[in-house]
């Protein structure tokens, strides 16, 4: 999912810019790109969401149905997210099966919204160790511009704050929604040279020496970590990435709200 070919000297402008501070589009280091986010865009899933973050467009569908529960965990539902990448997206993807990158973003995205405990699978339950909530969070591309993971995992957070369950198509009561006990945020950085940028372009992840995403909570915990591509980050990078995901969690919080707020004003 990179660019096939980028010459050497745009790769090098990209890290001399980089370490004054700026970027290709006109942003600095430390800035995302505008986001906004509607809800309730697929009629015909328990919830849904469209994201965009600047050239970057994804939608999230929320399905559930009964199934049994696994056998090692009795008293909890199924949660299974994917994610998929069409050519649509990008001259980039090639057609086929979920290939690694694909893969690696739905597991992060997963991981965030588990380990958070934003959706405890034993509210999934309906009869303990027989019948439980299959939950699918299904992620679609609709344009690739970098950092999916930070925009499926926001897709994926507010289609489940909308999602129902269909309690009711089932004969299993009445329909009601699904209750978030968190809001997982990622936050996504790329090295850039020696220089740090968050909220990486397609462009800038096809010239990155490598890549770290972290997701925390309402509180600043960590949930989740993922580093990718090659090269490494210093402890002390590691800790600065940190300090700015848990304020960039904030800021993102408050963003969705204030977003989320107006559109129910209009």
């Amino acid at each position: 999912m990179h660019y096939n070919v980028i010459s050497e000297l745009t790769r090098e402008y990209i890290f001399r810019l980089a370490e004054k501070g700026k970027r290709r589009d006109g942003r600095v280091l430390d800035q995302f790109r505008d986001i906004t986010v509607e809800t309730g865009v697929i009629g015909t899933a328990e919830g849904s969401a469209r994201v965009r973050l600047g050239n970057t467009e994804v939608v999230v569908g929320i399905k559930m149905q009964p199934g049994e529960p696994y056998p090692d965990s009795p008293d909890k539902g199924v949660m299974t997210t994917n994610l998929e990448l069409i050519p649509m997206a990008s001259p980039f993807i090639e057609p086929g099966p979920p290939g690694a990158e694909a893969i690696e973003m739905a597991r992060v995205i997963d991981r965030g919204i588990r380990e958070s405990g934003a959706l405890p699978l034993e509210d999934l339950v309906i009869t303990p160790g027989e019948k439980v909530w299959v939950l699918f969070i299904d992620i679609h591309v609709l344009d690739y511009d970098g950092n999916l993971f930070d925009a499926g995992t926001i897709g994926a957070v507010k289609a489940l704050e909308t999602a129902v369950v269909p309690a009711e198509t089932y004969g299993l009561g009445e329909n009601h929604p699904l209750k978030l006990r968190e809001i997982p945020i990622s936050t996504t950085f790329v090295k850039l040279g020696k220089a740090i940028a968050v909220d990486p372009t397609a462009e800038e992840e096809s010239v990155a020496r490598s890549r770290l995403t972290v997701t925390t909570d309402l509180d600043g915990n960590i949930r989740a970590m993922q580093k990718g591509i090659g090269g490494g980050f210093s402890l002390k990078e590691v800790e600065e990435c940190i300090e700015k995901s848990i304020r960039f969690g904030r800021q993102l919080r408050s963003l969705l709200w204030e977003i989320e707020r107006a559109g129910k004003e209009e």
